[in-house]
């Protein structure tokens, strides 16, 4: 073969390789491309349990009962002081949150069973005296299993409460063991914040304040009429406190 033959032959043998090597680059950066994308993992630890207490041990708002115990003596029948107050704040605590009728569980065939009975009828009239209507009270007789005990009056009625829970949860060990495998990672253990959640929601008021604000009430007339008599007359709105500075500390020794 003469030597512009054979060069030819080569270049051409040289372009078919080239074209060759960059096709198997190209298969092979697609490869890549898409294997990476296969393989490819999150930072993110999915744990076993939410980390977040608050969604954990979410506070739930549910009906429960807001009760109080009357207790009776054998020979003495009605209130005393102390108990009239309870009654009284039961009665307000009903208009304001009750969602159903107040029950008298009151007790028989005991040793304080006429007692009870006329006890039970002095707490009728004071719930009805403040607000509570008749028929949204009702009575329930019961006897107690246990003799021994003294048999009390027992007074209930359901209302909307916001509850969590329940605590005290430990379906792992805390320290490094096979049983527990959220050590490693650093995890809340199961009762993390239980308790937190459920003293918040003991201390909500209305439960409704979870769920969304409340409206505005009316404005305290006397005050703003007041107020706005000073500014009429030009003089200031501000409140005075005349013992405001019986707090301070004396001068004395200064």
């Amino acid at each position: 073969m003469s030597k512009p033959a054979a060069a030819k032959s080569y270049l051409t043998s040289y372009r078919t390789s080239h074209r060759t090597l960059r096709l198997i680059g190209g298969l092979v950066g697609a490869l890549s491309l898409s294997l990476g994308a296969c393989t490819y993992t999150s930072t993110e630890v999915v744990a076993t349990i939410p980390d977040d207490y608050k969604i954990r041990h979410p506070i739930a708002i549910e009906e429960g009962r807001q009760s109080i115990v009357v207790f009776v003596g054998n020979d003495r029948g009605g209130l005393t002081a102390p108990q009239r107050n309870d009654i009284a704040g039961l009665a307000r605590s009903w208009l304001r949150e009750g969602t159903g009728a107040v029950v008298a569980d009151v007790p028989v065939d005991t040793p304080n069973a006429r007692a009870a009975a006329d006890t039970y009828r002095e707490i009728r009239a004071m719930l009805t005296a403040g607000g509570v209507p008749a028929h949204a009270i009702k009575l329930h007789n019961y006897q107690p299993e246990d003799p021994r005990l003294l048999a009390a009056i027992r007074l209930s009625y359901p209302k909307i409460q916001a509850v969590a829970g329940p605590c005290g949860l430990w379906p792992d060990d805390l320290g490094p063991n096979l049983n527990n495998p959220g050590y490693s990672d650093n995890q809340h253990y199961q009762n993390f914040g239980c308790a937190t959640q459920r003293n918040l929601a003991a201390m909500i008021d209305n439960p409704a304040d979870l769920e969304q604000p409340r409206s505005e009430s009316a404005a305290y007339t006397p005050r703003r009429s007041a107020a706005f008599e000073k500014y009429r007359k030009g003089e200031s709105t501000s409140i005075s406190y005349p013992d405001a500075d019986k707090a301070k500390l004396s001068d004395v020794g200064k």
